[in-house]
């Protein structure tokens, strides 16, 4: 058993995978960095806010004393609807997967230019070739 894991894990696909998954993670990470601190200030900022994860709807009373921030909230045990966050979630994906878009867009491309790329001509036998040939094949006749 353990020696057909061995096999299973070594092949490429699984190898391609694995790298894929590692790479897709950090990627992952830096468009999430730039989703959380370059746009949604921007829009948090356009719409009048400073801090656009913070737009909830408490669905309960916020106690007294409480700060009315999305954290606080939540600890204070009160249901809030936090759209703030599932917008900067949804714009994070659509920015990815339009970053995944152009990348599978390039890939292809670059693939269609090397299979329409013309195959080179066979080049041309030297001479002395072209000769001995002729005397073989003028041998196999006799």
């Amino acid at each position: 058993m353990l020696k057909e894991f061995k096999e299973f894990a070594m092949k490429g696909n699984v190898i391609d995978l694995a790298v894929g998954v590692i790479i897709g993670a950090a990627f992952g990470k830096i468009v999430d960095s730039v989703v959380n601190d370059l746009v949604m200030p921007v829009i948090g900022r356009l719409l009048g806010g400073l801090d656009f994860s913070n737009y909830f709807l408490a669905l309960k009373d916020i106690p007294p004393g409480t700060a009315v921030t999305l954290d606080a909230v939540k600890k204070a045990a009160v249901p809030v609807f936090a759209y703030g966050n599932f917008l900067t979630i949804s714009i994070n994906f659509v920015i990815l997967a339009f970053i995944i878009f152009l990348l599978v867009r390039w890939i292809n491309k670059l693939k269609r230019a090397e299979a329409a790329a013309p195959a080179p001509a066979p080049a041309e036998p030297a001479e002395e070739v072209k000769l001995l040939r002729e005397i073989r094949d003028s041998l196999k006749l006799r």
